[in-house]
């Protein structure tokens, strides 16, 4: 990572694209602690940059789609990643899986895995399950660390959340609302420290 004094730039997003994610909701959480740790935060919705399932063929003939080369810009320009991570059978979304698989993919004039080569990640999930998604990020976890992302020890699953969310979309448990919060200032920190001349 190249060593600036520059203010840490994260790009937020979750792993689902359902309106009412409940790790979307969570997710707000941790941006907040970010912010108010000092960094600049971009949220996105993986809603908006729909790719066909990743194929190789498909990649030869017409190389990777317009909304990929978008995914890939806003990843390097970044230099950490809050990821709020669905369990889906034990593992991470669909959706969150194709848009690495294609961000992954060699790009001309840049080093490999130019957009997560170096970069540090902190994941959080949510569950209505009594686990809270704790094997999905376990998952992800491997996923990112092969990638060559400095995912960071600590980490943050919230059980039974359709118990814990209200009809307005918050977080009715504060002691997870501000364990969020620290995940998202503990990764400002850290890219803080990493970026110090």
């Amino acid at each position: 990572m190249k060593k600036t004094n520059e203010k840490p730039r994260i790009l937020a997003f979750a792993g689902s694209t359902r309106k009412g994610s409940f790790n979307k909701i969570i997710l707000k959480y941790a941006v907040e602690g970010a912010k108010r740790a000092g960094a600049e935060v971009t949220v996105i919705d993986l809603k908006d940059y729909p790719m066909p399932l990743y194929d190789g063929d498909l990649e030869k003939e017409e190389g990777i789609p317009e909304k990929g080369k978008e995914l890939f810009e806003l990843m390097i320009h970044n230099h950490g990643f809050l990821i709020a991570s669905p369990e889906y059978n034990s593992g991470v979304s669909g959706v969150l899986k194709n848009a690495i698989d294609w961000v992954s993919r060699p790009v001309p004039n840049f080093k490999p895995l130019a957009a997560f080569d170096g970069k540090v990640a902190a994941i959080i999930s949510a569950s209505p399950g009594a686990l809270g998604g704790i094997r999905g990020l376990a998952a992800l976890r491997a996923i990112l660390s092969n990638i060559k992302v400095i995912v960071l020890p600590n980490q943050m699953a919230v059980p039974k959340v359709n118990d814990k969310v209200d009809e307005t979309g918050i977080l009715r448990d504060e002691k997870k609302q501000h364990a969020l919060e620290a995940i998202g200032e503990h990764l400002t920190e850290i890219l803080v420290k990493l970026n110090a001349n």
